[in-house]
């Protein structure tokens, strides 16, 4: 079986030159039960881990389902639970004042854990909610997918909104399948959109846009903490991994130069990413219950 390094060279070999080999990974959890959703907190030493698990999609905790959301500290290596019983707890993201956003999909909710570790249904009556992601002023964006693949002018009802404090605001409706968004520091926001295969970008005064087109199946995104850098995932194979015929990615995209890098090659499905106040990488890798984390060669471990 081909080692990451020696799958991202050779993925190199077959992309050309914007796709140098400048990373490698490790695992840092296995044995996980179908992890999904991932966001960090902390800073260097005390960087901790916050993913979903969703083993029984649409189950919820009283009809024997087995999802959710736990926490990873890298200093010990130590998970544990932070909230069990949700039938489908997908995407989260955390805010500013360390509180834990995450989308319920099946229940149409997105729920708040706070510093104190008490749990609330910030906003109820969703249809499908799946990406999120916590802006700087405390404001929580998500996305709607309740007819993932069919746009706007076929019927579809997908919408990216904003939740705020005086209630819901409508970013953008339209798009088949927006599957996971990002925020970045000076209030843009970013997001795939699957079945249409591109990133779309909209910028503080409102204008949407066509970041990057062409994409194979884009899924998880995920922006550094100067908001200078996405990273981003293909899952064309879900369960295949390169020995098996894959071609899912994990992608670095320059956001100042427009430079894109492959990150990871190979997995079987690498599902969402996060990254780490201090730069590191981390990806689900769903279907085969791991974690990895990603660091550029120069770094080393």
């Amino acid at each position: 079986m081909l080692q990451p390094k020696t799958l991202l060279v050779a993925a190199a070999l077959i992309l050309g030159a914007q796709a140098q080999a400048q990373f490698e990974s490790r695992v840092v959890a296995r044995g996980l039960k179908m992890p999904t959703g991932i966001a960090t907190k902390g800073f260097g030493a005390g960087t901790s881990l916050i993913f979903t698990e969703v083993p029984t999609p649409g189950v919820s905790g009283a009809n024997g389902g087995m999802n959710g959301i736990f926490q990873l500290d890298l200093w010990n290596n130590k998970k544990f639970t932070l909230n069990m019983g949700e039938p489908e707890p997908l995407n989260l993201t955390v805010a500013s004042n360390n509180s834990i956003y995450w989308t319920c999909r099946s229940a149409g909710v997105i729920l708040e854990r706070n510093k104190m570790g008490a749990i609330s249904v910030l906003q109820s009556g969703l249809m499908k909610p799946t990406g999120i992601s916590a802006l700087p002023n405390g404001d929580i964006a998500f996305t709607q997918v309740p007819t993932p693949g069919v746009n706007g002018s076929n019927g579809g009802m997908n919408t990216v909104d904003i939740h705020t404090s005086t209630g819901i605001v409508n970013v953008t409706m339209g798009e088949p399948e927006p599957t996971d968004i990002v925020a970045t520091r000076n209030g843009d926001l970013y997001w795939t959109c699957k079945s249409a295969g591109v990133i779309l970008k909209r910028s503080p005064n409102g204008m949407v846009q066509v970041l990057l087109r062409g994409l194979n199946k884009p899924t998880g995104i995920a922006s550094n903490l100067r908001g200078t850098t996405l990273y981003f995932t293909e899952v064309p194979t879900p369960g295949l991994s390169s020995r098996f015929g894959g071609g899912n990615f994990v992608w670095e995209y320059s956001l100042l130069t427009g430079a894109r890098t492959i990150v990871s090659y190979g997995l079987a499905q690498p599902t969402d990413v996060a990254v780490s106040a201090d730069n590191r990488i981390f990806i689900t890798n769903t279907s085969e219950g791991q974690i990895l984390e990603a660091r550029r060669q120069s770094n080393g471990w």
